[in-house]
């Protein structure tokens, strides 16, 4: 094969990856390489095409198409004004290019730019009708996307409806006030453009939960934000607390004037809008540069991941000049002449893999964790990655003594992302997984159509010591000095088989625990000993929501814990539920409903008599899903419980060890009760009133705070918006704080907080 056909061979190669890799990164939220990688291959793939103009085939090439994210299950809508993609770097070079291009085009070198973090999410387009959210719909093609507006509804911090300008407003106010009806202070259309995405604590909560669920974990926030955003259940959405972020101006009627980005941003905040933190203003290149990377300098101190910097023109007037690549062709194709993606590489290491080691979780799942020779990645040293599962290690054809790849996954959890296979040793093992529970030597299971392999014995040590750990933490039976070496003295002796024996613990015999070995003891002691059994006596009066936690059911977090307590009241109310059962039946009588369908394919050519049968039963089955979904909707916290946990619920207090659960707590006196119940005439000083802490208050802790407000019939969410009602802000109070007051949000000290307490 001369060079020529070689290259004609990797152009054609490349073309299938490439597209194969849009199809996982768009439509599936499921991508298998890194987005350096992918964006190196992309590139490789546009310069041959360049070499070999003829083999170019403009419109089958995926260097000539936006990323398609539109998938089955959702309505289609048109943009009113295309979403366009944007041109993207690593090279400092180039982005030096793109701000010469500017300045040759205007004559000027002092050009004002907005630098701005890049968010990695989901893009989403949102329609405001007469300051009223219409319409949320995805990227898509550019042109037209999935219309998910019933999943946006679910995000915490985005307002329904905008705030009116105050008085007397800002200058921006001003134009869009003229450009707008003459009551009204925004337009009477508009679309504003951000990301759905992810914070890094709420991706490890849920990723902690498909593991021990045994499922395959989401490679980054990034993808679970964006396989959220097209769930068709949005009860099951609202459980994955997503937030956005928005900074884009798409269609507005009338036009809106010709502003500057700081006036935008403006703008959105003064609407009560989620807007960007850490914008920066740079005139000229240089500056544009310093911003990029002061931006890189901080912004692992943020709570979600961003990718890189985006660089805009800050005015719109000069943005409108600049105009599209592309014009004229189809609006799949345009990209801004006046906006670039600048992107950071990720941090990468080599380190040699020394060994494998099994971790067993609380419920059993083996996970495996890599060894390695410590190493120093993104500011820290790294002596373990995760391997996240068998299939994983066999996929990645990882071994014993190789030299790998290891990045931190979503910017937080150290990964092994791939094989030098070039330093491979011939003595390099190959890794067997345990046939039987390293722990407990119980031979080991795996589910059909589950990643993990679990420990199936309930009684293994492993569990009980990390179920223990799990009962003392704070957010659940809060536990002072019970976990760690603690729990893992108290099963190694046999003294505590699971939460209800702490219950028989006594300070005297407990302070004699030896938390040492034989040879280096090291005794607990009387005065431990006491502050844990007190703990442990203040649990009994804890309440439903946290005793939920305690049991450990299956899917059920700290929010979905405290709405099922709402809605029943009592522990005996949960274990006989009617309501559960009832949700859990949904998605079968959704099923069911499909497949009677008589328009469906596969009920064509059935007889008169069979098609009648099919149409009344299918009209029966409509009529009783809308009154199911109905009164789902009638209770708030109702809504946000998915199925699949309302049925796991259901399963847990049917089993053996769900029965035994009711029977010790009862035997105990233990009777917890919900600290509010889903009604509409729930009672509380707090009552309907939302809460957002930030900082740290003198003599409260976060959990205690959110426990009084919660007492009160209050809510505790994570983040400002135009639906808060208090910001509670104690010392080194930051940028909610700032969010709270450009608002106009009440904000409370501690003192302030008892008093309306």
């Amino acid at each position: 094969m001369n060079a020529s056909e070689h290259d004609l061979a990797r152009l054609a190669y490349l073309r299938a990856e490439v597209a194969a890799h849009d199809e996982r990164y768009y439509r599936q939220a499921r991508p298998e390489i890194s987005d350096f990688e992918y964006d190196q291959m992309k590139r490789e793939l546009a310069a041959l095409e360049v070499a070999y103009p003829e083999a170019a085939a403009a419109e089958a090439s995926p260097t000539r198409r936006v990323g398609d994210d539109r998938s089955e299950g959702f309505s289609r809508m048109k943009h009113r004004q295309a979403m366009t993609t944007l041109d993207n770097t690593y090279d400092e070079g180039e982005l030096r290019d793109f701000c010469a291009r500017l300045a040759k085009l205007f004559g000027r070198e002092d050009l004002v730019y907005s630098v701005e973090p890049k968010i990695d999410g989901a893009s989403i387009s949102l329609t405001y009708e007469h300051g009223r959210l219409t319409r949320a719909v995805t990227r898509g093609d550019g042109e037209e996307g999935d219309d998910v507006t019933a999943n946006v509804r679910t995000i915490g911090n985005l307002p329904a409806v905008l705030i009116p300008a105050k008085s007397p407003v800002t200058p921006v106010d001003d134009l869009f006030a003229a450009a707008a009806a003459p009551a009204e202070s925004w337009p009477e259309v508009i679309e504003i453009r951000g990301e759905v995405y992810l914070r890094f604590d709420e991706f490890a909560r849920i990723n902690a939960a498909e593991l021990e669920a045994g499922r395959e974990p989401y490679a980054n926030p990034r993808n679970l934000a964006a396989g959220t955003l097209k769930l068709l259940d949005p009860a099951l959405v609202a459980t994955r607390r997503l937030e956005i972020v928005l900074y884009g101006l798409g269609a507005c009627e009338p036009a809106a004037p010709a502003i500057t980005q700081a006036d935008w941003h403006a703008r959105l905040a003064g609407w009560g809008l989620p807007t960007l933190e850490q914008r920066r203003e740079a005139t000229g290149v240089e500056a544009v540069l310093a911003a990029i990377r002061a931006l890189d300098a901080v912004r692992g101190g943020l709570g979600y991941a961003t990718d890189g910097a985006v660089v805009k023109l800050d005015d719109f007037a000069l943005q409108a000049r600049a105009g599209y690549r592309g014009e004229g062709q189809s609006a799949r194709k345009l990209s801004p002449r006046w906006a670039c993606a600048y992107k950071f590489a990720p941090e990468q290491a080599e380190t040699r893999l020394r060994a494998v080691t099994i971790q067993v979780g609380r419920t059993g799942v083996l996970t495996p964790v890599a060894e390695l020779e410590p190493v120093q990645l993104a500011g820290t040293t790294v002596a373990r990655a995760t391997l996240h599962n068998a299939d994983e290690i066999a996929r990645k054809d990882i071994r014993i003594g190789d030299f790998v790849t290891v990045e931190k996954a979503g910017e937080i959890i150290p990964a092994v992302v791939s094989v030098n296979l070039a330093k491979r040793a011939p003595e390099c093992a190959s890794y067997v997984f345990p046939a039987v529970c390293p722990v407990c030597a119980t031979a080991a299971v795996r589910i059909e159509g589950e990643a993990a392999i679990r420990c199936p014995n309930a009684d293994c040590p492993a569990q009980i010591m990390t179920r223990l750990d799990y009962v003392a933490g704070r957010a659940v039976l809060d536990l002072e000095n019970l976990g760690g070496a603690v729990a893992e003295a108290l099963v190694g002796t046999g003294a505590v088989r699971d939460v209800f024996d702490l219950f028989a613990l006594e300070a005297e015999k407990l302070g004699e625990l030896n938390l040492g070995t034989a040879e280096a003891p090291r005794i607990l002691g009387l005065k431990n000993a006491t502050k844990i059994v007190d703990a442990i006596a203040r649990a009994r009066g804890h309440d439903l929501g946290r005793w939920l936690l305690a049991l450990q059911i299956r899917d059920v977090g700290a929010a979905t814990a405290q709405d099922i307590a709402a809605v029943h009241g009592t522990l005996d109310a949960v274990a006989s539920s009617g309501i559960l059962p009832r949700l859990a039946r949904l998605p079968a009588l959704e099923e069911e409903a499909r497949l009677t369908n008589p328009k469906a394919r596969a009920n064509k050519g059935q007889s008169e008599a069979e098609r009648s049968e099919r149409e009344n039963r299918h009209a029966t089955l409509k009529a009783e899903l809308e009154a199911e979904k109905a009164w789902r909707a009638s209770l708030t916290e109702l809504s946000r419980i998915d199925f699949v946990t309302a049925a796991n619920v259901v399963a847990f207090f049917r089993s053996e060890r769900g029965l035994h659960a009711v029977e010790r707590l009862a035997e105990l006196g233990i009777a917890p009760r919900a600290t509010r119940l889903a009604t509409a005439e729930a009672r509380g000083a707090l009552a309907g009133k939302t809460f957002v802490l930030t900082g740290t208050l003198p003599g409260l802790t976060r959990e205690e705070a959110k426990g009084l407000i919660e007492e009160a019939g209050g809510k505790v969410t994570g983040s400002v918006s135009a639906k808060t009602d208090y910001v509670v802000a104690g010392e080194e109070a930051g940028l909610k704080l700032e969010k709270a007051r450009a608002l106009g949000v009440a904000v409370l000290d501690e003192a302030g907080l008892k008093a309306l307490l």
